[in-house]
């Protein structure tokens, strides 16, 4: 990749240079599954969630490869994976559709308030039935003269607890099928809408999520983004982003714990040496290394590629597949070298592997990212 300009280079660290700050106090966070809203203001007040909103709208108007950069650097800063993943959220799920699909009066309704994170964002695709099977979703939305009347559930929405602005994925089409899907953009106190309890989780607990209910819920038909019909090609526009954003940051974190376990294994002294000096050991780190830089150059890539408007269907499943599974890797590994005490809670290993696992999970499983490979290699 070419180097980064030096304005690049400045938003990262002022971004990487908030670490120690909205990591303190992480643990006890983990802990009480509480949301970090002090963190959130400061890394509302730098900026963050403003990088590719177009600056008319109040944001920064950075391209997606300045946005991952960024986002790598909170990775490696940031020791509170969740708060990472609910702000990679908030810069995908809402302010990227609306400002590639949504009209001028919804985007300037809506977006200045997205950049500034005045208000948090989710959106609302996976359903309690239908699990990865998008389609198949059940959520309605049926129109009726200037509004849309949502029927229907959603379940493990990143930020629902605390969202203000919810885009919600609902089907207009008496049948499953692509041209059947809708964009709605539904504000936290519309009638109709009920906020589920918070689900307690293995990992990633300071992004909360949880079911939304839809019971008759009326909404503007001004709030829907793009065309009726035209929510399938929103969702994969949005998808490939969410997951560029979300794992880039996964690469920031592995880079951080690599250097980490390198100063743990030169410093640990067993038998007489350090532990680096056990080969065991060592291929340990050396695969840490080397599937960090695999995943962090695929993805770079990968969103080269987006830029250029190319077809990225495998790189972006390949790329979630590499980074996934690397981190947990990486976690792994970690854990192991440090031994008895990566297993204590002191020493965060322990949370680091538990944040790792979802990431097999969430935007797509990896079985459905092999599924995506397969189909397009004519499988």
């Amino acid at each position: 990749m070419t180097p980064w300009t030096k304005d690049q280079e400045e938003l990262r660290a002022l971004i990487e240079g908030l670490g120690d700050t909205l990591s303190d106090g992480h643990a006890s966070r983990d802990q009480l599954e509480t949301f970090p809203a002090e963190q959130w203001k400061l890394l509302a007040g730098a900026g963050l969630f403003g990088l590719p909103v177009e600056e008319p709208y109040g944001g920064l108007g950075q391209d997606l490869l300045t946005t991952m950069f960024v986002l790598e650097g909170l990775g490696y800063g940031c020791r509170d994976a969740g708060l990472s993943f609910s702000a990679s959220t908030q810069i995908v799920a809402a302010g990227v559709p609306l400002q590639r699909f949504g009209h001028e009066e919804l985007k300037r309704r809506y977006l200045p308030r997205i950049a500034s994170g005045e208000a948090i964002t989710a959106h609302a695709i996976t359903e309690p039935e239908s699990g990865s099977d998008a389609l198949n979703m059940r959520t309605t939305a049926r129109q009726d003269g200037d509004s849309y009347v949502l029927n229907g559930s959603k379940t493990f929405v990143t930020n629902g607890p605390v969202a203000d602005l919810i885009t919600v994925y609902a089907r207009t089409g008496a049948t499953p099928s692509v041209g059947a899907i809708t964009a709605i953009l539904v504000e936290r106190d519309t009638r109709g809408l009920t906020i589920g309890r918070k689900i307690s989780k293995m990992g990633l607990r300071t992004s909360p999520f949880c079911e939304l209910h839809f019971e008759d819920c009326r909404i503007p038909a001004s709030n829907v983004i793009g065309r009726p019909g035209s929510g399938f090609w929103i969702f994969d526009y949005v998808m490939k982003r969410e997951i560029l954003c979300s794992f880039i940051i996964n690469v920031g974190e592995m880079q951080h714990r690599l250097e980490r376990t390198i100063e743990y294994a030169r410093t640990r002294r067993q038998a007489g040496g350090p532990i680096s000096s056990h080969q065991a050991v060592s291929h340990r780190i050396v695969d840490m290394k080397v599937r960090l830089e695999t995943a962090r150059l695929w993805l770079y890539e990968t969103a080269r590629k987006v830029q250029l408007g190319r077809d990225t269907t495998t790189d972006v499943a390949i790329g979630k597949l590499l980074a996934s599974t690397a981190n947990m890797h990486s976690a792994s590994a970690a854990l192991q070298i440090h031994g008895g005490y990566g297993y204590t809670s002191e020493y965060g290993i322990e949370q680091q592997l538990r944040d790792a696992v979802p990431g097999l999970i969430y935007s797509g499983t990896s079985d459905i990212q092999k599924n995506r490979i397969a189909t397009m290699l004519g499988l």
